[in-house]
């Protein structure tokens, strides 16, 4: 599987492994991960972008209720995974 490149902060990229991705309300939404090992950190990305944009623009999804709603969607799409919140 190979790495997608998010730029941010103007000329900031980070790469990450796209796991999953799902459409809830007309809304996508990634789950992204910093590796494929078994421990890697994890993140949700909301696509806030206008479905007229050419590009798409993801925001982080730290709301605690969507944070909780969305792990177990990508959960049951994934089916080996268990997603935990970090404190």
């Amino acid at each position: 599987m190979e790495k997608i490149a998010f730029t941010y902060d103007e000329d900031k990229t980070a790469e990450f492994y796209v796991l999953d991705q799902v459409r809830i309300g007309g809304v996508n939404y990634l789950l992204v991960s910093d590796s494929m090992e078994e421990e890697a950190e994890a993140l949700i990305l909301k696509d806030t972008s206008a479905e007229s944009e050419t590009e798409s623009v993801y925001e982080i999804v730290d709301d605690d209720e969507q944070l909780q709603a969305l792990a177990k969607v990508f959960e049951e799409n994934i089916g080996d995974i268990a997603l935990e919140q970090e404190e």
